[in-house]
């Protein structure tokens, strides 16, 4: 069953989430600053001063004192802020710093036209003029790069700034984003068009698979997974090669057999033939069947059932059932008499990785001897020893008998296809654990494996 995790966990999603604020963010501050200096290029390029005062000028003969308020309500809307003064006194009151209200005075006093900037964006005006009716006003107004395009035109004006510059910075970062997405899925497309074309060992680089999100684990799931394949089909090949180079002999000397009974004088001889064939047949069966259980393991024991697993018992009943081939060169086998030890695994494994010991220990054990069989517990650990008397081995092949078909120098003394220890090994691994052999002291060989317990 497939498992969906939320996107909340996802780097991807917050790498994605983090740019798009980041974008916007970005294009809202910079379409405020553009805006704001768009408005205060325009207010020094738009001011009419001499205008603006013939207009107040005119509203006021033609409205009085209400046409005049009127007028200016409307031009504060717009941006600039408009009194007049007659007789030394304005028609209306208007908002002004108390730095510029303390030097308004003399500014009207010098009876001339003023035009000041106190400070960058704001704007003082002292305009003369002179009605219809001849009488001398004095218009006084003020305009700031905040105030200096209506609200309604101000917020037109910033909207379509930050619509731009959102489309720009979106189209920068979505190009951004995709090509982070896009590199590391082409890498992997072409990865994974060499490994179908037969290029088992196509990896993806460390650049791309060290990355921290579904990318990054993406990559190194296709590298296990590609090392995992190569190492089995190496392992393919190679078990192929090796059941072919060990096929040939029994092979050839059946041939060889069936040809002899072929031309044999009399029944009696091609029945003896035929027995020796039948042995071939069966040692040829046993092999195939070997190696197919090796080839099971190496591939990782797909489905493998596990379950707890009484090792003490199960010991108990391969030595039973090697009791007869004991008895055969009158070798003693003997076991202590251990508590119950449970392992976590399969019995059926476990079981042939016994039977190929016992049987190996049997195999190279000298008559009259005997085979101990030990088990115990160490640490969170089963602990099984198998130990014959036999001739040992060389410390120069310790290291090389668990690989399949190796016969050691010590293999004329026994048959076998080299392959017993190598499915041994390859169950306890299958299940965590270790196996190591080694020459006892006062000879023969001691083959000691841990299993993980239950």
């Amino acid at each position: 069953m497939i498992r969906f995790n939320s996107p909340f966990r996802s780097p991807l999603f917050w790498r994605l989430l983090l740019w798009f604020c980041a974008v916007n963010l970005l294009a809202l501050l910079l379409g405020g600053v553009l805006t704001r200096r768009f408005i205060e290029y325009s207010s020094a390029q738009d001011v009419d001063w001499p205008s603006i005062a013939q207009a107040a000028t005119q509203a006021y003969e033609t409205g009085g004192k209400d046409g005049f308020d009127a007028w200016a309500r409307q031009q504060r809307r717009e941006g600039v802020d408009v009194t007049l003064y007659e007789d030394g006194q304005p028609l209306r009151i208007l908002r002004l710093p108390t730095s510029l209200r303390e030097q308004l005075p003399g500014l009207l006093d010098a009876q001339r036209d003023v035009q000041l900037e106190p400070w960058p964006g704001y704007y003082l005006a002292v305009q003369q003029i002179t009605g219809s009716d001849g009488t001398v006003r004095q218009m006084v107004a003020t305009s700031s790069s905040r105030a200096r395009v209506s609200p309604r035109t101000r917020q037109q004006i910033f909207l379509a700034v930050q619509l731009g510059l959102s489309l720009l910075f979106i189209a920068i970062a979505g190009w951004w984003v995709a090509r982070g997405v896009a590199r590391p899925v082409d890498v992997l497309r072409d990865a994974t068009r060499r490994m179908a074309a037969g290029e088992f060992s196509a990896r993806i680089g460390a650049p791309w698979s060290s990355q921290h999100d579904e990318l990054g684990q993406l990559a190194r799931d296709f590298n296990g997974m590609a090392e995992r394949i190569e190492t089995l089909i190496a392992h393919e090949r190679g078990v192929l090669q090796d059941l072919s180079h060990e096929l040939r002999s029994p092979l050839a000397r059946l041939h060889l057999i069936m040809d002899l009974a072929q031309h044999s004088h009399s029944s009696g001889e091609a029945a003896g033939h035929f027995a020796h064939a039948e042995r071939e047949i069966v040692r040829l069966d046993r092999m195939t069947g070997e190696m197919l259980a090796l080839s099971r393991l190496e591939a990782g024991l797909p489905g493998m059932e596990r379950e707890p697993v009484r090792l003490d018992a199960l010991l108990s009943e391969r030595l039973h059932a090697a009791e007869l081939d004991a008895q055969a060169k009158h070798i003693e086998l003997v076991r202590d008499n251990p508590a119950e030890i449970v392992v976590y695994g399969s019995a059926m494994l476990i079981d042939r990785a016994l039977d190929n010991l016992i049987s190996n220990a049997i195999k190279f054990a000298p008559t009259q001897s005997r085979i101990d069989a030990r088990l115990s517990v160490d640490g969170d650990k089963a602990v099984l020893g198998i130990r014959d008397r036999g001739p040992g081995v060389p410390e120069e092949e310790l290291g090389l008998m668990f690989r399949p078909f190796y016969r050691g120098s010590n293999a004329s003394r026994a048959e076998g296809h080299g392959l017993g220890l190598a499915i041994v090994q390859r169950v306890v691994h299958a299940h965590g654990g270790d196996i190591q052999a080694r020459n006892a002291e006062g000879g023969g060989l001691d083959v000691v494996m841990r299993l993980p317990l239950a």
